[in-house]
């Protein structure tokens, strides 16, 4: 197990959920799809002092893989419940708005 580090990004979302328990469970894992480290998704806070969230994925497996930090971080962030569930809807004829058509951009 490697050391705990010091994160100095002391206000950042990742010094409030990357516990020395939690680094104890996560610090040693490795994504399989990238061999990425909690340490590597946490560089920026570890390395700066002004980060607000701090973290990074480096794969689609680290959000799992590192769901015990991932979870709650982004579930703050976002201000959303745990058992928060996305839909989607992709069709276009439900779209409301005042888009102006005479506007040289339309997007969203």
């Amino acid at each position: 197990m490697s050391d705990f580090p010091e994160i100095k990004s002391t206000h950042s979302l990742v010094a409030k959920y990357v516990t020395k328990p939690i680094w104890d469970k996560l610090s040693k894992v490795k994504t399989e799809t990238s061999g990425f480290t909690l340490a590597k998704a946490i560089a920026c806070a570890v390395e700066f002092d002004n980060q607000h969230c701090g973290i990074y994925a480096g794969d689609w497996d680290s959000y799992k893989v590192f769901a015990d930090v991932f979870d709650p971080l982004i579930q703050e962030y976002h201000g959303i419940a745990a058992d928060a569930v996305h839909t989607s809807d992709m069709d276009v004829g439900k779209i409301q708005g005042n888009i102006d058509p005479t506007a040289p951009v339309h997007s969203t």
